[in-house]
């Protein structure tokens, strides 16, 4: 396997996990809105927890590396 189709190969799977952890952070909004229950804080004890903190900056992270995504198809072109 070559370096670039090491490096496709990794950004396909990093793409896959930040999608996941999306979803995740997409669920725990929807259960804010509708429930008023913040799981990540439950979870953690507390929004202000640092382990809520980090999994919150994760998944903030994980949406700006999904970015790319909308423009995947530029480069098939």
């Amino acid at each position: 396997m070559n370096v670039i189709n090491y490096k496709e190969e990794f950004m396909e799977t990093l793409k896959k996990i930040c999608l996941v952890l999306i979803i995740i952070g997409a669920i725990n909004w929807a259960f804010v809105g509708l429930f008023e229950i913040d799981l990540v804080a439950s979870i953690f004890g507390g929004s202000d927890e640092l382990l809520a903190r980090i999994v919150y900056i994760i998944i903030g992270i994980a949406g700006l590396i999904d970015i790319s995504i909308l423009f995947d198809h530029l480069d098939h072109d």
